[in-house]
């Protein structure tokens, strides 16, 4: 028999109706929010329908992901209900496929705002997209691009205890002690600062200074400024200053002299974010 979704009352459902009824409106981004209770991973789910021609804002939400994936081919998984997982559709027409790498940094900054907001808890951005509390990861994000829609990914650990966490070095909501881990509110939050700021960029052409998502990156960025240790593929690594991020979203890391723009690349605080 199928575990009843209210067996454990610390870990209750989300409501689709609800998240409904809060995010679809007339002129809003969000077009379809969909909960399921159990898939192998929402990104490819949502890739699927984006293929048989699913709106742009249509949402996809999972209790429970037994396939879920992060960045470099990484496994996520977690308890049923302990953390949001969820996908979003998105076509930025108009915003030049150079500058669409900017998407994925975006929802992280807009994940991050509404994190602080909402769970009262002091969060970073690790290039490109990690939110950290301390150097613990607290989420993380996948994009991939769907013929001319790009899908992303967010996997945020809400409720999960200590024992749970799957590596070390990840954390969670619960575990950080944050004042909300109420995944409604968050998810609400989360989608809406993602609508703000995709709403100004798209607005711009994606252009990151303009609508002035660079700057507003750089203030939660925990990478900037450190240094770092960048594992590239290839076995590759680079180490050196991790100095700013460029007009397409590159890392930019000064390393023996020179400057480098990455696109791609495991990163490493080797000297803990201060602040």
């Amino acid at each position: 028999m199928r575990e009843s979704p209210y067996t454990d009352l610390d870990r209750p459902p989300l409501s689709e109706a609800a998240l409904r009824r809060a995010l679809i409106r007339p002129g809003a981004l969000w077009s379809s929010i969909s909960v399921v209770e159990r898939t192998g991973s929402t990104n490819a789910d949502l890739a699927r329908a984006a293929r048989e021609g699913a709106c742009e804002g249509t949402v996809l939400v999972a209790e429970s992901q037994f396939a879920g994936r992060g960045r470099l081919g990484r496994a996520w998984v977690a308890p049923p209900r302990s953390g949001l997982s969820f996908s979003v559709l998105l076509r930025p027409e108009g915003v030049p496929p150079t500058l669409q790498g900017w998407l994925s940094l975006l929802v992280g900054l807009a994940a991050a705002v509404a994190v602080r907001r909402v769970a009262e808890l002091d969060v970073r951005l690790k290039w490109p997209n990690d939110l950290l509390a301390g150097e613990r990861k607290l989420a993380g994000i996948l994009a991939e691009r769907v013929d001319t829609s790009i899908v992303i990914g967010m996997g945020l650990n809400v409720s999960m205890r200590q024992d749970e966490l799957p590596v070390d070095r990840a954390t969670s909501l619960a575990v950080e002690d944050a004042m909300c881990t109420d995944r409604d509110p968050l998810l609400r939050a989360i989608l809406r600062e993602i609508e703000s700021h995709y709403r100004a960029w798209a607005e711009a052409g994606g252009d990151p200074d303009a609508s002035g998502l660079r700057s507003a990156y750089l203030a939660w960025s925990a990478t900037v400024g450190q240094e770092v240790r960048v594992e590239l593929p290839g076995e590759r690594v680079l180490t050196g200053q991790a100095v700013g991020v460029d007009r397409f979203g590159h890392l930019l890391v000064r390393a023996q002299g020179e400057e480098h723009a990455l696109s791609v690349g495991d990163v490493v605080h080797v000297r803990p974010a201060s602040g």
